[in-house]
């Protein structure tokens, strides 16, 4: 192993001995500075996770958070400079952790923080407009392939991990949501997020691969429901300038 690489590999483990040769510019030892500046490299990751993640935070305690945190840490170091991104891995490593196992809903709370994240941070566009669909025959409505908003993002829940995010997150309007679809998008500059019809993430993943609105939609599905959804949420762009 490189210095480099044992320097970076002894930052997220507390018992590693700092590498060797390092040393301070008088020539000393460096093992002390080494084992501050270690602590607060793991300080800055969990106040990143914390920061991403607050409602896990607050279901489960800070220093709960805080000790799961420091865990995650070691298993998954960022692999990118942007702290922002950081904790893409924290849903599905939740799911797997044993002292958990009682709370089945907490993935997908974390989940849905994940989604939030990343809608915020996506790419803009303009959103496809109603008023563009409205003035164009049905057959032409049909044959149209707009895709899903850049911002756009979903996932399904098994537990009413919205309603749990909803009370927890200073959403009230969404306390009473049951498990199932959820559309999160970004349409301007605030990220919104909604329980969706029965059918929305299945026509926007097929929309994503390419096919026309006629072809995306799900049959024995609301269809009026899913447009209401769909444009209400700012989650479809156009395939080419319509508007």
């Amino acid at each position: 192993m490189t210095g480099a690489a044992a320097f970076r590999a002894g930052l997220l483990d507390p018992a590693a001995a700092p590498p060797m040769g390092l040393t301070v510019p008088e020539g000393r030892a460096a093992a002390d500075r080494y084992a501050v500046y270690r602590n607060n490299v793991t300080v800055a990751l969990v106040d990143a996770l914390r920061a991403g993640f607050p409602v896990v935070a607050r279901l489960v305690g800070t220093a709960y958070f805080d000790a799961m945190a420091r865990e995650f840490v070691r298993a998954h170091p960022p692999d990118s400079p942007v702290m922002a991104r950081y904790g893409a891995r924290l849903p599905g490593w939740l799911a797997t952790f044993p002292p958990l196992a009682a709370l089945p809903y907490l993935p997908e709370v974390a989940a849905i923080e994940q989604a939030r994240r990343e809608s915020y941070h996506a790419a803009d566009a303009m959103p496809l407009a109603p008023e563009a669909l409205a003035r164009l025959p049905p057959d032409a409505v049909a044959a149209l392939r707009p895709r899903p908003h850049p911002s756009a993002r979903w996932l399904v829940t098994r537990h009413p991990a919205l309603a749990i995010w909803s009370r927890n997150g200073d959403r009230p309007d969404l306390a009473d949501a049951s498990a199932g679809e959820v559309l999160i998008c970004r349409p301007e500059s605030t990220v919104l997020i909604a329980s969706a019809p029965k059918g929305t993430i299945a026509m926007l993943q097929a929309l994503a691969q390419g096919a026309t609105l006629a072809e995306a939609l799900p049959a024995g599905t609301d269809h009026g429901a899913l447009f209401a959804a769909l444009f209400a949420a700012g989650a479809l762009v156009p395939e080419g300038d319509m508007q």
